[in-house]
């Protein structure tokens, strides 16, 4: 089977160059994106996306279409996954809103186009990875900690540099600074440490991104007894007295880290925020 992509409502086969060299979000990133998960149809946590990309073409001064509603979206969506053939399948969405072609750094025009994309994934859920998975910080360069580092901009040349570094060296991932050298996230996710039943996270004031789960997350964990969380600024000798380190993401869920340089890290919390990370996935 063909796979095919949606443009602006439009599905095409995903060989067709629908896309120009003028493509505002190639010359100058002038785009968001939403990375979401959807099982049979379900689209996780989808409001929330929906309000942070909402919230994100606002703060970039984007012209929000009056029919991009939740619903229109969400329908769109879920046409994409069935025009692939994936509608009882486990699916990887990426929801690209640019800006439109013209201008340099000043645009020509606010107005927005938007593509959709649909890969499968594994599960129908989140699951523990129990693989070692080792982590190093990335300090060639550094995120700025200021509101536009918490968008989830197609500016990601400080990750894609960070993700070849981590290759190079044999590293599964690494854990990013800002200028202050206080630990940001990872190249893929934020970042949770464990100590006892104490939970920390950056705050977004530190730079890091304004991810889903780890919106939802925070939530959960603001219900739980067992757990005393806390967003505050992490530095990176804090990493090695943690008991557990732990990346969070919309597509993966909740990923372990096993190792970071001579300490190595246990996942008895991850395991259990996970099944609390799937229930509330099933209660969106």
């Amino acid at each position: 089977m063909i796979k095919s992509v949606n443009f602006n409502g439009r599905i095409l086969p995903e060989s067709e160059n629908y896309l120009s060299h003028e493509n505002r979000g190639l010359r100058y990133g002038d785009s968001l994106f939403e990375a979401i998960r959807v099982s049979a149809n379900k689209i996780f946590f989808w409001e929330d996306h929906y309000l942070r990309l909402m919230a994100s073409m606002r703060i970039l001064r984007m012209d929000i279409p009056m029919n991009f509603t939740l619903e229109f979206l969400e329908s769109e969506i879920l046409k994409t996954v069935a025009s692939n053939g994936l509608s009882n399948s486990s699916v990887r969405i990426r929801l690209t809103v640019f800006r439109n072609n013209g201008g340099l750094y000043l645009p020509e025009t606010n107005e927005v186009s938007f593509c959709i994309e649909a890969n499968v994934l594994p599960s129908p859920f989140y699951v523990m990875d129990e693989e070692n998975y080792e982590v190093e910080l990335f300090k060639d360069f550094y995120v700025n900690a200021d509101m536009m580092s918490t968008l989830k901009t197609n500016n990601r040349i400080l990750n894609v540099v960070g993700s070849v570094f981590a290759k190079e060296n044999g590293y599964d991932n690494c854990i990013l600074l800002n200028q202050k050298k206080e630990v940001v996230e990872f190249l893929n996710g934020n970042i949770f440490l464990v100590k006892a039943n104490s939970i920390t996270t950056p705050s977004l004031k530190d730079g890091c991104l304004n991810g889903i789960l780890r919106k939802k997350l925070i939530e959960i964990l603001g219900k739980l007894e067992d757990y005393d969380l806390q967003e505050v600024s992490i530095s990176p000798f804090d990493l090695q007295k943690a008991d557990e380190l732990f990346l969070t993401n919309s597509i993966t869920g909740i990923r372990s880290i096993t190792k970071y340089r001579k300490k190595e890290f246990t996942n008895l919390v991850a395991k259990d925020l996970i099944g609390k990370l799937n229930a509330a996935a099933r209660l969106t």
